[in-house]
C-alpha cells in the first residue's frame, strides 16, 4: 500500500475499511483532494522512541572512522 492514494469521497464512504488496513499494514494512506495530496492517514508511532532506532539503517558508508583527517581546519590558524 506504499504510496497509495484514494480520493476524499471514497475515503469518506469506506473510512473504517481504510482505517483497519493502515493498521494491519502499516503503512500510510494518502487521501487526495481534486487529484492533489490533503491527508496522510498513517499508523501512531510512539514518540518517545530510542534515538538510535530513529538512525539505524540510515548510514550508507562506514569506511576506517579512526583514520587521521587530511584537511586544514580555519581554527588552527
Amino acid at each position: 500500500m506504499q504510496g497509495k492514494q484514494i480520493s476524499k469521497s471514497e475515503f469518506k464512504a469506506k473510512a473504517l475499511e481504510f482505517f483497519r488496513l493502515v493498521e494491519s499494514s502499516g503503512e500510510s494512506l494518502v487521501v487526495t483532494d481534486h487529484g492533489k495530496p490533503a491527508l496522510e492517514v498513517r499508523p501512531y508511532r510512539n514518540p518517545e522512541r530510542n534515538p538510535l532506532d530513529v538512525l539505524n539503517g540510515s548510514v550508507v558508508r562506514f569506511i576506517d572512522p579512526t583514520c587521521p583527517v587530511d584537511a586544514e581546519w580555519e581554527a588552527m590558524e
